[in-house]
């Protein structure tokens, strides 16, 4: 039990899981669980572990709590895990220790010759079992009934505690009838010889395998109320159940068995129905294979995309794809930013979505360490980081998550698993590809989809109606806004004011849109517009509906913003107006799209602000008007 040993032996396990080809290694304490841990680590191989009793909440003992999976024999150890050492709740799985029944033979209490009836203790002799309270009260019970004797059996780590209790039992006038005997192998000849079996515990015990030992062998049972007697003994059903310390209460339970034998005998055949039903060896072994199953079978996938709109719609063919590659038995969960979340609502490619709000309760490192440990209750085996930035990696890492993929980028040495990064020099599905294949999915571009309801559809139709749109007339929608980060991404107000007299005169309705913050620049241009007024629909939307009128119009025509690739993931014929960045990387060209972009010296230049914007107004209103007419024509 050193730390060279741990170190030592990791390297060694690693040889042997790669040699035997090792698909779930199982720990059942703390050290063989620490060179576990780490072997699993490097050779991503599912870690159990068990934990047979209370830990002290020491560094050393969190080894336990940091498997897969963590076994817990009860209720009880199960929430000493979960208190003590955050284990999350999900990863714990009850399996209560089993016996076989073979082994002990159930003796109905009627057929057991008595008195001198004969009441015992079985266990190690440690002070957490309360033995001295159980010796006080045997001496409240031998009042009441005289023809007793006594059986204390196990072994005693420290010879003076039980030498203590020989003289404590001398006192109390038990000495002639109190008989202590070293640990046997064969229990049920003990257990044949018992009318009561006294569990007087005063410290929470794991399970406590005695008493399914008794209740095997037709033996009622009194334990105190603390620790796994809880999940074995139903109070007056299947034993009796008293509180730590309450010598008289001990006492009482143990004379109402020995006087009323219709009590003995229903506590008794209750207790061995229940035994049969959940404490088998068969029942035990069959629930650590269920366990061992869902380790290898069942696995969960966090991707991380908090990202801007745009970002998030171009991201829905990558979830297509690890769909399809991944199986059923994978549950894909993705973290998005709250101002996002609506896009991927009604994603039929995913099982759970997880909103980060940065802006509000997520807000700071507090929120950030919020986060991660909700994150760390889910239990999550893989991470892939599609959005690749300091934050995003500190998550991955503080949730604990195995294994975490994405680009080697900012804070990439958070992650395990690593992909060079290189600048945009790819299509945006393209770059996403690029960790897509480090997770054995094969890229290939697929279309972009959204998934706005009927809901939504009816809303626009109410909304277009209520302005007078006939069905003989063809819209035409104007992205009027941009990334409020991003000026110089703006297309000139003035350029769209004369684009949409043109259009008017061609007797095309042209929609605006955009968010709240542009309603009133959309006002102002359509009071100056004579003939046939532009709807304002900036701000009047949601997501999911701003998708369907998108869907409803003709053309499009947008700066690079989220609006276009709505545009392209719905199939309206749109104009994509570019300046400071590279379409290549930030347009998928799919479908009907005509690109309007000045290649000039210093572009793209991914400049937020710029003095004269040079890019956007030399793309002038009659050329965009021009595309209109070839798209309609």
């Amino acid at each position: 039990k050193s730390l060279f040993s741990i170190i030592r032996l990791i390297p060694e396990l690693v040889k042997i899981i790669k040699k035997e080809n090792i698909e779930i290694v199982h720990a059942r304490s703390r050290i063989p669980a620490w060179i576990a841990y780490f072997a699993c680590k490097k050779t991503n191989i599912p870690f159990i572990t068990t934990c047979h009793g209370y830990y002290k909440k020491h560094p050393f003992s969190y080894v336990m709590g940091l498997a897969k999976l963590v076994i817990a024999p009860s209720n009880s150890i199960a929430y000493h895990m979960y208190k003590d050492f955050r284990t999350p709740l999900e990863k714990i799985r009850i399996v209560p220790r089993g016996l076989d029944l073979e082994k002990f033979k159930f003796i109905p209490c009627e057929e057991k010759k008595n008195p001198p009836y004969c009441v015992g203790m079985l266990g190690r002799i440690t002070p957490l079992k309360g033995h001295s309270y159980f010796l006080r009260a045997m001496a409240e019970v031998v009042k009441e009934i005289p023809d007793l004797k006594i059986l204390i059996v196990g072994s005693a780590p420290k010879e003076k505690y039980k030498e203590d209790l020989e003289i404590l039992a001398k006192r109390l006038g038990l000495g002639d009838i109190t008989e202590f005997i070293p640990p046997v192998k064969d229990i049920s000849s003990i257990m044949a010889k018992l009318n009561v079996l006294v569990l007087s515990s005063i410290q929470p015990e794991a399970f406590g395998r005695v008493i399914i030992e008794a209740q095997a062998s037709g033996v009622p049972v009194v334990a105190t109320r603390i620790g796994g007697a809880l999940d074995i003994i139903e109070d007056k059903k299947t034993g009796l159940l008293v509180l730590p310390f309450d010598v008289q209460g001990m006492a009482n339970s143990i004379i109402k068995i020995l006087k009323d034998k219709d009590l003995a005998t229903t506590l008794s055949k209750n207790a061995y129905e229940k035994v049969k039903k959940n404490y088998t060896l068969k029942n035990f072994a069959e629930s650590t294979l269920k366990v061992y199953e869902e380790a290898i079978s069942n696995f969960k996938i966090l991707l991380i995309k908090l990202s801007a709109l745009g970002d998030v719609i171009l991201f829905t063919p990558t979830l297509k794809l690890i769909r399809k590659n991944f199986a059923s038995n994978y549950k894909i969960s993705v973290l998005v930013g709250e101002e996002t979340k609506e896009v991927l609502l009604n994603c039929p490619y995913i099982d759970e979505l997880i909103v980060y709000d940065f802006k509000g309760k997520d807000k700071g490192l507090k929120g950030i360490i919020r986060l991660a440990c909700s994150l760390k209750e889910r239990n999550f085996d893989i991470l892939v980081d599609f959005q690749n930035n300091y934050r995003s990696h500190i998550l991955g890492f503080l949730a604990g998550i195995p294994l975490r993929y994405g680009f080697n980028r900012k804070a990439g040495f958070f992650l395990n698993r690593r992909v060079p990064y290189s600048n945009m020099d790819r299509g945006p599905l393209e770059h996403q590809g690029r960790i897509l294949n480090i997770l054995g999915v094969e890229f290939r571009e697929e279309e972009l989809e959204l998934w706005p309801t009927k809901e939504d559809e009816l809303y626009i139709d109410e909304f277009l109606n209520s302005h007078w749109l006939s069905s003989h007339t063809s819209l035409v929608g104007i992205n009027i806004g941009a990334s409020s980060k991003w000026q110089t991404k703006f297309w000139p107000p003035q350029y769209i004011l004369k684009l949409s007299q043109l259009l008017s005169k061609e007797n095309l309705r042209v929609v605006l849109t955009g968010t709240e913050k542009d309603y009133f620049l959309a006002t102002e241009l359509i009071e100056k517009i004579s003939g046939i007024k532009p709807i304002n629909a900036c701000g009047k939307t949601t997501i999911n509906q701003l998708i369907c009128l998108i869907k409803r119009c003709k053309v499009y025509i947008s700066a690079d913003s989220a609006p276009l690739h709505i545009a392209c993931a719905v199939k309206t014929p749109c104009i994509a107006i570019f300046g400071p960045t590279d379409p290549k990387s930030h347009l998928t060209l799919r479908g009907n799209v005509i690109l309007l972009y000045k290649n000039l010296a210093c572009s793209p230049c991914y400049k937020k602000t710029c003095r004269t914007k040079k890019c956007m107004y030399e793309i002038d209103p009659k050329e965009v008007f021009e595309a209109v007419e070839r798209i309609l024509k």
